[in-house]
This record gives C-alpha cells, structure tokens and sequence, in this order.
C-alpha cells in the first residue's frame, strides 16, 4: 500500500471511528422544566407538539426526522404535509406512540402535562420548550440540534440568529423611545405586556409597550384603556385587510391615528418565537423608524 493510499485509508478510519464515538455518546439537553433529558443516540424519530416546536427543529436541521406534528404546523411548507397528531386542546397519544418516537417536542403554554407525563410513563423522551426571550430561541435551535445530532448546522443558524438581534440592538440603542400598541386580538381586544417576546422586540426596536405592566402575559384590554395609553404608534399582524387598523381611524384625537402610524406586520414572524422572529424585528424596527419621522 503507498504512503499515499495509507494516509487515505487512516484518515477514513479515524472518521468512521469520530461517528461511532459520537453515536455513542450519550446526548443530554436540559429543557424549559430544567428537566434533563439524555439520549442514548440521536433521535431519528420525532413527534412535534406545537407550531413552534415544528419549526425549530427544521431550523435545527432535524427536518427529515420529524414523523408528525400538532395541527397548525404550516411552516416550513413541508411541515404541513406531515400527519398530524393532534392540538392544543387534545392530543391522539395512541397515534404518536404506534409512531415509535425517540423524541417529543412540547411546549409548555400549548401541551397538557396530564397528557405528556402518561407518554414519558411508557418511556417516550419528551422534551419541553418555552422561549421567552432572544436567547431562548437561539438556544431551543441549538438544544434540538444536538439532540437530533444536527449540533453544527444548529449552531450556525442560532449564531446567525444571536448576530441578527444585536445588529437591531445597536443600530436601534439611542432612538428616540416610541410608545407602542400591539394588537394581538380584536374581540375581546387583547395585548401583551413586557415579558411576552413581541414586547421584548418592541424594546428591541426603541419602542416602550404602553401596557408592558399588565400582569399578564396576554391581557385584554379595553379602548378606553387604548385611548388614555394614547400610544404614538398602533401595530398588529391580524386581519390582513387591514380591517382591525381602520376601526383605530374612528379615534382621530389618538396620535398614533393623527400621525398615521398604524402598521400591519407580516403574519407569523412575530407571533412564533423562532429564528422568524429576526426578521420580524428587522421589520417591526422599521415600521417604528417610519413612526419617528412623523412624530
């Protein structure tokens, strides 16, 4: 055998022997119960329980795993071609353990617990995700990414992420402070306060959530609410004719009506908290920018 052909051979060698290493060792991530969860080899098989989770584990690069997801998992588009397995409000437990899986993505404000404990009872690893803030997102991506053996694509795109966020912050550290109402809902009429990932990207962008106090996560709040709040600009990603924007117009003596600064976002970039929501900062960030110049 050549010198050549020897060195070859050896580097394969110690290739084949680097996957088997890694194959066999054990994969743990801790999850949003401060749960750890450890595989014995990356999972092949995963169930996704919500949208999101759908979502970050394609971003994960685990896309050709996942054998099913919950309803409402329309992105990416080959998501929503894959058998469904239930909701939020029940899930088909029969169906996701005849799939066979090694892994379960929950996440905690949209899957039962009652549900979930029966499936780890019969020893199916479920693992539990809740981002609430950047970082959260970016390491959900990388968490999912090592459990499905994806670790270095998972870390370049959650690199990428984390990279996008502090661009925004920078650019956006000394703008002059807009007040800001998000409507996530128009019947009951509902916000968000400041611990709700669309406020924290509102922050990001210079903005101040005029209901960032609310003690809850997703309040309802009522016009006159609204109008004592007297927001300088008035966002939402709902009814994309625009229709929940032109009821505000009804309301001449509120700023954010009088300088026009009603804003329709693209849907879904900012309500899902995934590797989306960057560029749905990036846009948000810029409708703020349009709501400074006519302040």
């Amino acid at each position: 055998m050549s010198t050549a052909l020897a060195r070859i051979t050896g580097l394969a060698l110690l290739a084949l022997l680097s996957l088997a290493c890694q194959a066999a060792t054990p994969r743990c991530a801790v999850d949003a119960l401060a749960q750890r969860l450890c595989l014995e080899a990356p999972a092949g098989r995963v169930v996704s329980l919500s949208p999101g989770a759908t979502e970050l584990l394609f971003s994960a690069g685990a896309g050709d795993a996942v054998v099913a997801v919950s309803a409402w998992s329309d992105y990416p588009p080959e998501a929503a071609r894959l058998p469904q397995v239930g909701d939020s409000q029940r899930l088909d437990l029969e169906a996701i353990v005849a799939l066979a899986p090694e892994l379960v993505v929950a996440w905690t404000d949209g899957n039962a617990r009652t549900q979930l404990d029966r499936l780890a009872a019969l020893g199916v690893p479920v693992f539990w995700l809740a981002p609430r803030d950047f970082d959260d997102i970016a390491g959900a991506v990388e968490a999912l990414g090592h459990l499905t053996g994806h670790d270095a694509l998972a870390a370049r795109r959650a690199a990428a992420f984390r990279a996008a966020i502090d661009e925004l912050r920078v650019r956006y550290r000394e703008a002059r402070p807009v007040r800001v109402f998000y409507q996530v809902w128009d019947q009951p009429l509902m916000t968000v306060n400041g611990d709700e990932l669309i406020s924290k990207a509102i922050a990001l962008c210079g903005g101040r959530n005029v209901f960032a106090d609310s003690p809850r996560l997703v309040p309802r709040v009522t016009v006159e609410s609204v109008l004592a709040a007297n927001p300088e600009a008035i966002v939402t990603a709902g009814r994309g004719d625009g229709g929940w924007l032109a009821r505000w117009r009804r309301f001449p003596e509120l700023t954010a009506v009088a300088r026009d600064n009603l804003f329709l976002m693209t849907p879904s970039l900012l309500q899902r908290p995934t590797l989306r929501v960057a560029a749905g900062s990036r846009e948000l960030c810029q409708r703020l920018e349009q709501a400074r110049g006519r302040l």
